[in-house]
């Protein structure tokens, strides 16, 4: 290799990093539903932290948002088992929400807006690109931990396993979309 080229990563088919990304959050809606939320706790713990075995496998490195959410999944989901609590794993995403949204502003406040580095270089914008996408961002996932908090406290284990599966995935892919024109109109040509 010469000093002017840079290694590229090993990408992951887009199909299967989808699967990496919420097969884990099926498995636990599945198991919840067959066995209850202990059950499906253990699952889930078993399928984050397969989902990240295997993107490093296919990729030699390890996501930084994966492995956020690995850690906190092993931490809340041991303390759900440990005490018999459900309390802790579902409190769990509205930490993951608001830890993201943190360090999404944290990097707006620093000038380096850290979306880009999360997404892996998924594409190519301008300086203020980066920032509105990051403010974006960060906000929805503050929106996210607040929704958590409201829901897992005024409904049942199992609608808000629902609500994770049925409510929280649809609204991201939806606000995901929602954000293409912004993405389009700060587009840039990646440098060679």
């Amino acid at each position: 290799m010469t000093p002017t080229t840079k290694a590229t990563k090993p990408r992951v088919n887009p199909l299967l990093k989808l699967v990496l990304d919420f097969g884990p959050l099926a498995v636990f809606f599945l198991a919840n539903a067959h066995y209850g939320i202990f059950t499906a706790t253990a699952a889930f713990m078993v399928g984050v932290l397969t989902a990240l075995g295997v993107s490093y496998a296919l990729t030699r490195h390890f996501p930084i948002m994966a492995v956020v959410t690995a850690i906190i999944v092993v931490v809340f989901g041991g303390l759900t088992l440990m005490l018999h609590d459900a309390t802790f794993i579902k409190v769990k995403p509205t930490i993951i929400y608001a830890l993201f949204g943190a360090v999404l502003l944290g990097g707006l406040v620093l000038n380096k807006p850290l979306l880009g580095v999360v997404l892996d270089s998924l594409f190519h914008l301008t300086d203020e690109g980066w920032r509105k996408l990051t403010l974006r961002w960060a906000m929805f996932f503050f929106a996210l931990a607040v929704l958590n908090e409201i829901v897992w406290r005024n409904v049942s284990t199992n609608v808000w396993v629902d609500f994770k599966v049925f409510g929280v995935m649809p609204l991201t892919f939806l606000f995901g979309a929602l954000q293409v024109p912004l993405v389009k109109k700060y587009a840039v040509e990646p440098a060679e």
